[in-house]
């Protein structure tokens, strides 16, 4: 999973890609500090892992990671070539979701490149560049397809779909606002448009207003209120607190969350709203040579899950050998487990649960 943290300049996007990668990116109180996109990856948090680990004896444990990307900061008028403009857009459109942070917390230390904190407007300005970028490209596809169509009359769903996307982002509007079908999906993965992906808001806060009803936050109030209208998701979160995370030990991260009265860090809340947002879910592998953790989409069938692993395990599949983790960790064993008849056999056709911990059997 690649996520993309954007945002206007100076909101706090490369201090959290710090806290959250415990990367060294440069956050400086300047625009366009980040010119070329920061990398960092990240283990997905499962505390199960450890417990079938001890289970098996495994000589590793391998999480599932996050890929998050620190782009650039974007301003008014990108998709014309403003500031990095689309060095930008390039950029983003690689990732899966956008992690789009807002800075929702006065400060007059800190620049920022419209003169004063709006949320709602900052929010506006990074969605209309990306709806204007995708209105040019949508514009060039459009006008290619009318040409070809003349002479193959097969391009004409493609063409219908073109011009409903089209009417939508001359309205100004994301077009993630949009129900399509099947096909018409098929279609649009093909495009890698911005405003069709999916957007978890980051409200930036002080550490002061995090350690007193953060929802409160005359700021984080607007963009709640905007996710909610726009079906997207939002997370409540102070980079500066991520940060002083990182440098703790995990004894002392519990104990600093829990003087804040925080039940969770940021990572682990963005990390949640990800897997829900994109409805991913893991299943488990165990054995004594590792425990291991696949992230898959919800709903997907066996076979399909296997080929996470390895595309000839998906071509060969014959069966999976299936038990929940809650009924492994009670049996004790695998042994065990199988001795009580709680292992099952599934085929083709089985739909893999969050935490089924999984054998497959295959032939090739």
């Amino acid at each position: 999973m690649k996520l993309g943290i954007v945002g206007l300049p100076n909101v706090g996007k490369s201090t959290l890609f710090n806290a959250l990668t415990s990367a060294k990116a440069e956050a400086a109180n300047y625009p366009f500090a980040t010119i070329d996109p920061n990398v960092g990856m990240v283990k997905v948090p499962d505390e199960r892992l450890n417990v079938l680990s001890d289970i098996s004896h495994s000589q590793r444990i391998i999480n599932a990671s996050i890929e998050f990307f620190d782009i650039a900061g974007l301003v008014k008028g990108a998709s014309k070539g403003e500031g990095l403009g689309n060095q930008f857009l390039a950029n983003i459109r690689e990732v899966d979701a956008i992690v789009h942070v807002v800075r929702c917390f006065d400060d007059d230390n800190i620049i920022h490149v419209d003169g004063s904190i709006d949320p709602l407007r900052d929010i506006e300005n990074i969605n209309l560049e990306l709806i204007f970028s995708d209105l040019e490209q949508i514009e060039k596809r459009l006008e290619k397809v009318r040409k070809q169509m003349k002479g193959d009359k097969a391009l004409k769903p493609e063409f219908d779909l073109l011009e409903k996307v089209h009417v939508c982002l001359e309205s100004n509007k994301s077009i993630r606002t949009i129900d399509f079908n099947e096909e018409e999906e098929k279609y649009l993965k093909n495009y890698s448009l911005l405003s069709y992906k999916p957007v978890i808001y980051v409200a930036n806060i002080s550490e002061e207003d995090l350690a007193n009803d953060p929802e409160n936050n005359q700021y984080v109030k607007k963009v709640a209120e905007y996710a909610k209208e726009n079906s997207d998701q939002i997370i409540i979160v102070s980079a500066e607190i991520e940060s002083q995370l990182q440098s703790l030990d995990e004894d002392e991260r519990d104990i600093f969350l829990e003087e804040l009265g925080l039940d969770s860090s940021g990572l682990d809340k963005l990390i949640k709203s990800s897997y829900k947002l994109l409805g991913l879910i893991s299943y488990l592998t165990t054995g004594e040579q590792e425990t291991r953790a696949w992230t898959i989409t919800k709903g997907t069938k066996a076979p399909q899950a296997a080929g996470k692993i390895h595309t000839d395990i998906e071509r060969g599949f014959i069966k999976a050998d299936v038990i929940s983790y809650e009924d492994l960790v009670a049996a004790g064993s695998v042994a065990n487990a199988r001795d009580k008849g709680l292992i099952r056999s599934e085929g083709k056709d089985y739909v893999v649960q969050d935490g089924d911990v999984i054998n497959f059997k295959f032939n090739v």
